[in-house]
């Protein structure tokens, strides 16, 4: 029974690694759990921030459709008003192309002005790629 015993014990103090030994690998593992955690918030980051960047495209996308439906209605409503008070003093053909043209005009900014805002939207995590470079930076200065 003492020699069932044994084996165990000497299995146990063979696999144990010596002290001076024991806190470098016990920091190696904290070293690499930190970095697992560290990629994993980063990646987190990386993806609200994406998330916010697409949100803002989709209301600046909104804008532009908007613009375009706002240069339909106008068309339709400006022309015809226009083009009746218009023909009084002129030809009808005259007025309604310079009522249109006026409109489309309008529309025309409208969609200009909401493709620059859309322009500045960026898909790239800035906010992260920055904590990616400063926490490289990091572990370079504490492994000199």
């Amino acid at each position: 029974m003492n020699t069932a015993a044994e084996p165990s014990s000497l299995e146990t103090s063979t696999d144990r690694n010596p002290p001076e030994s024991s806190p470098l690998a016990e920091l190696v593992g904290r070293l690499s759990d930190d970095l697992k955690l560290l990629t994993r918030q980063e990646a987190e980051l990386a993806k609200r921030e994406l998330n916010e960047n697409f949100n803002q495209a989709k209301q600046q996308a909104a804008q532009v459709a908007v613009g375009g439906s706002a240069v339909g209605a106008g068309l339709l409503i400006l022309l015809a008003a226009a083009v009746l008070a218009l023909s009084t003093v002129m030809a009808a053909w005259s007025a309604a192309l310079l009522v249109g043209g006026g409109v489309t005009l309008l529309g025309v900014m409208l969609i200009l002005v909401g493709k620059a805002k859309l322009s500045h939207v960026t898909f790239k995590p800035q906010q992260a790629l920055d904590g990616v470079e400063k926490d490289i930076a990091t572990i370079k200065k504490a492994a000199q």
